[in-house]
C-alpha cells in the first residue's frame, strides 16, 4: 500500500505538469487571423488600429474594437517606411502606438523545438523506466536464496509476552525456563559440564498455546529471536529452501547466543521417501539442509531452534533423535483451573459485571483450547458492545460459548409448526436419554434455535475434565445420540432427515469401539484399520485392511449389534416416560431453550431415577 500511495502521487505530479506544459504551448501556438500588409494600410487609414506589436517580420495588430491580426512585412526595411510606401497618411500614423519586441529563446524552444523533440523524450522516458525495472526484477532473483525470517531484537518488541502472561501449560514454562537460563547465564551450566539442549520441539493440538509460548521465550530471553513459518523456506526454484536455511542459521550465528523459532514444523519436516518427489524433491532438501546445520560439522551450540507443529507423527526421524530436536515439549488442553486463569488473562482489560463467574465459565468449556477461550471472551465483548452496554455480564459469556461451539443464531430460519414439534421432540427425546443413563454426560441446556447448521442442540457437558473413557460411558453416550431419532420414530411413527448427523456420529463412536479400543466381546482387544496418510496432500485418505472377510463381516455385525442395541436402550427410555418426553418437548417449543436448573426440575418430577 506504501509503494502503490507513492506511485500515485508521482503520477499525479507528472500529469499536472504535462497539463501545464500544454496549456503553456498551446497558448504559444493559438493560430490568429492573418491579413495582408494592403488589409493593416486600409484599416489605419480608417482609424481602426489602436497599436502595433513587431517581432522580427510578424505584425500583431491590435484593433480599437479589441480584435487581434497577424500580419507580414519585407525583412530589409522598417515599419514605417514600408507603412509609407503603402501609402499611409502621416496622421493617421501618429495615432498608432508601435511596439517593438525581439523573440525570447524560450518561446522559440516550446514553439519550435519541443513539439519535435517531446515525443523523442518521452520514447526516452518509457525505456529508463522499462530499463529500471527489469533491473529490479533481476535482482530479486538473487534475492530468492536469502532468509526471510523476522527479527525480533531483546528491545525490538512493542508489547511484549512474558512468561507470566502465558497461563496453564506449567510443565512446558518450566522446560523453556532452562533454556532462557542457559541462554542468561551459561556459566553455570558449562562449569558443571552440562549441556543444553540444541533444539527444542513444540508438540500440541491447534490453539494450546504453542506460539505464544514462543514470544514469551523471545521476550523473558533477551537475545535475537530469529521467527518464520516453515512453508516460507519453499519457492518454486530449485535449491531456494535449502540456501534460505543456510542463510538463516549463518545470521543466527553471528548473532549467537540467538534463538531460530520455526513455526509449523511438518510443512518441511515431513517423513523424507514417502512423497511424490523422491530423493531431489525440494522440500527433502530443505529437511536435509536443517539436519545438517542442527548437528553437522560446524554446530553452533549458543544457537538454540525452536519447532512448534501439531502433527508430531508425520515427523522425520532424524529430526526428533538426540543432538537435534532432543527436548520435547507436550501441550495439552488446559484443565478447568488453567482455563480459569486463561479467562482471566484475556478478561483483564474488559469491563466485566458484578455477576461474572469465571469457575463456571471455565467448567463450561471442557475441551477447550487457550485460542477458544481468547475467542470466547472476545465474542462476549462483541455481544455486550451490541447491546450498547458497558460492562460485559455473564450472560454474554454464556452466550458466547454455544456461538464458538455451534455458530451464531439463525434467527431468520423459521420453521413450520411441524417442523418446530418434529424439532423438539427430537431434542427432547436427545436430553431424556441422557437424563436417564447413569454415564452419561449432564445436560447443561436444550434449544430449537438454529444455530450454524443444526436445527438445534442438546448441550451436554461433563461433570469434570476427562482424560479416559470407559465402555460404559460410550455405551450409553451411543444412546443418547440415538435418543432424537428414538423419539421421532415413537412419537410421530416415521422419521426425517433430522437425525443424520447424529446417526453418522454413533457410527464413528461404534465403530472405534470394535476396531480401536478393543471393547467388543466378540472381536476381541485387538486394533483394526491401520490408517495411511498420502503425504503428499496432508489428509488421511485410506485404512489398511489388515483382517479377513470373516473378521470384516464379524465387525459389521458388532457394529449393527452396538447400534440396534443402543437405539433399543433409547426407545424403552422414550416409551417408559413419554410424559417427561411431552413436558419437556412442550416448554421448547413455548420457550425454544430450556437451561439445566429447569430441565432438572421437569425430570426429576415424576420420580424415577436413572437407571
Amino acid at each position: 500500500m506504501k509503494n502503490l500511495s507513492k506511485n500515485f502521487v508521482w503520477a499525479l505530479v507528472i500529469l499536472m505538469a504535462l497539463s501545464v506544459l500544454y496549456s503553456t504551448i498551446a497558448g504559444l501556438l493559438t493560430p490568429q487571423q492573418e491579413i495582408s500588409l494592403s488589409q493593416v494600410v486600409e484599416k489605419i487609414n480608417a482609424g481602426e488600429v489602436e497599436e502595433i506589436v513587431v517581432t522580427d517580420t510578424t505584425l500583431e495588430v491590435k484593433q480599437k474594437n479589441g480584435e487581434i491580426v497577424m500580419a507580414q512585412k519585407e525583412p530589409e526595411a522598417g515599419l514605417t517606411e514600408t507603412l509609407r510606401n503603402f501609402g499611409v497618411e502621416t496622421a493617421k500614423m501618429a495615432g498608432v502606438k508601435i511596439t517593438v519586441k525581439t523573440q525570447s529563446g524560450f518561446g522559440f524552444l516550446l514553439a519550435v523545438i519541443l513539439p519535435i523533440m517531446g515525443p523523442v523524450l518521452l520514447i526516452a522516458f518509457f525505456v529508463w523506466f522499462t530499463a529500471r525495472q527489469v533491473q529490479r526484477g533481476s535482482m530479486a532473483a538473487f534475492s530468492f536464496g536469502q532468509s526471510r525470517a523476522r527479527l525480533i531484537g531483546p528491545e525490538g518488541q512493542r508489547e511484549r509476552i512474558t512468561f507470566k502472561d502465558v497461563a496453564g501449560v506449567k510443565e512446558a514454562k518450566e522446560e523453556l525456563k532452562e533454556i532462557v537460563d542457559f541462554l542468561k547465564n551459561p556459566k553455570k551450566y558449562v562449569d558443571i559440564g552440562a549441556k543444553i539442549p540444541k533444539g527444542v520441539l513444540l508438540m500440541g493440538p491447534p490453539g494450546s498455546g504453542k506460539t505464544m509460548l514462543a514470544k514469551a521465550v523471545s521476550g523473558e530471553s533477551g537475545v535475537p529471536f530469529f521467527h518464520m513459518s516453515a512453508s516460507e523456506f519453499i519457492e518454486m526454484f530449485v535449491g531456494v529452501g535449502a540456501s534460505r536455511t543456510r542463510d538463516l542459521f549463518r545470521i543466527a550465528k553471528k548473532a549467537a547466543p540467538s534463538i531460530i523459532f520455526i513455526d509449523e514444523l511438518d510443512a518441511v519436516g515431513r517423513i523424507r521417501g514417502t512423497g511424490l518427489g523422491g530423493g531431489h524433491d525440494e522440500r527433502e532438501q530443505t529437511l536435509n539442509q536443517i539436519l545438517v546445520e542442527m548437528d553437522g560439522m560446524e554446530t553452533d551450540t549458543r544457537v538454540i531452534v525452536m519447532g512448534a507443529t501439531n502433527r508430531p507423527d508425520v515427523l522425520d526421524p532424524a529430526l526428533l533423535r538426540p543432538g537435534r530436536f532432543d527436548r520435547r515439549v507436550v501441550l495439552d488442553l488446559p484443565d478447568i483451573n488453567d482455563r480459569e486463569e486463561i479467562l482471566k488473562i484475556h478478561a483483564h482489560n474488559k469491563p466485566l459485571a458484578e455477576d461474572v463467574r469465571l469457575r463456571v465459565i471455565a467448567e463450561r468449556t471442557p475441551g477447550f483450547s487457550g485460542a477458544d477461550l481468547a475467542n470466547l471472551v472476545n465474542e462476549a465483548a462483541i455481544l455486550a458492545a451490541r447491546g450498547d452496554k458497558k460492562q460485559v455480564a455473564q450472560l454474554e459469556l454464556v452466550n458466547s460459548i454455544e456461538k464458538v461451539l455451534l455458530g451464531p443464531e439463525r434467527k431468520s430460519h423459521l420453521l413450520s409448526p411441524q417442523e418446530k414439534k418434529i424439532s423438539a421432540y427430537h431434542e427432547a427425546g436427545h436430553a431424556l436419554v441422557a437424563a436417564s443413563l447413569e454415564h452419561a454426560d449432564p445436560v447443561h441446556k436444550v434449544s430449537i434455535v438454529s444455530r450454524g447448521r443444526a436445527a438445534g442442540y442438546t448441550l451436554k457437558l461433563p461433570l469434570e475434565d476427562r482424560h479416559l473413557y470407559s465402555r460404559a460411558h460410550l455405551i450409553d453416550e451411543l444412546a443418547s445420540a440415538l435418543g432424537g431419532y428414538a423419539a421421532e420414530k415413537f412419537v410421530f411413527g416415521d422419521v426425517t432427515t433430522g437425525p443424520h448427523d447424529d446417526l453418522k456420529k454413533a457410527t464413528d463412536v461404534a465403530r472405534s469401539l470394535v476396531m480401536r479400543f478393543g471393547m467388543s466381546d466378540a472381536v476381541g482387544p485387538v486394533a483394526l484399520g491401520e490408517r495411511e496418510e498420502m503425504v503428499f496432500l496432508g489428509r488421511e485418505l485410506t485404512t489398511e485392511r489388515n483382517y479377513s472377510e470373516q473378521t470384516a463381516e464379524l465387525i459389521d455385525r458388532e457394529i449393527k449389534r452396538l447400534m440396534e442395541d443402543a437405539r433399543q436402550t433409547a426407545t424403552e427410555i422414550v416409551k417408559r416416560r413419554r410424559d417427561r418426553l411431552d413436558a419437556i418437548a412442550a416448554v421448547l417449543m413455548e420457550k425454544e431453550t430450556i437451561e439445566h436448573e429447569q430441565f432438572d426440575t421437569i425430570v426429576k418430577e415424576n420420580g424415577e431415577k436413572k437407571k
